[in-house]
């Protein structure tokens, strides 16, 4: 009788470390390509060592109007402003939100339009798009890009 018992708990214990195992599965993430809000840009999102960053993979004019490759000219830090925009992080930092598995806070977000770099939250959308708050200080002083997943 004690060795059925133990046997049971044991089947009970793997049974639960599976459903464990598959609602983390389940849950959702950013992780994967996105479209920016107007169509200009492509943003690869990814694990990076623990948190999620995002770096542009694809844009509509990745060439200014001398045809060369567009480049971070307004960053505030000199010696990247010659790095071209294809490629650049842009998203850093990103972590689940413990109290809602479709919230990911803690990041910031590089405006490359501006130089300026905003703290973020990602909230990813029943309809399979993600809200994008870049804002300062607070999430009230901000601004929300819908970015929608690229196939």
């Amino acid at each position: 009788m004690k060795r059925l018992s133990l046997v049971f708990i044991a089947l009970i214990s793997i049974s639960f470390a599976a459903s464990i195992a598959a609602l983390a599965q389940d849950a959702p993430t950013p992780v994967g390509t996105w479209v920016t809000e107007k169509g200009g840009a492509h943003i690869q999102i990814k694990d990076c060592g623990g948190t999620l960053c995002g770096t542009i993979v694809w844009l509509k004019n990745p060439h200014d109007k001398d045809g060369k490759d567009s480049i971070d000219s307004k960053n505030p830090e000199p010696g990247l402003r010659s790095r071209k925009i294809m490629g650049l992080p842009l998203l850093n930092g990103f972590a689940p939100d413990s109290g809602d598995s479709k919230v990911w806070t803690g990041g910031t977000i590089y405006d490359p339009d501006s130089g300026k770099t905003y703290s973020c939250k990602l909230t990813l959308q029943d309809d399979g798009t993600m809200r994008v708050r870049g804002y300062v200080g607070i999430s009230l002083l901000g601004e929300t890009q819908v970015w929608t997943r690229t196939n």
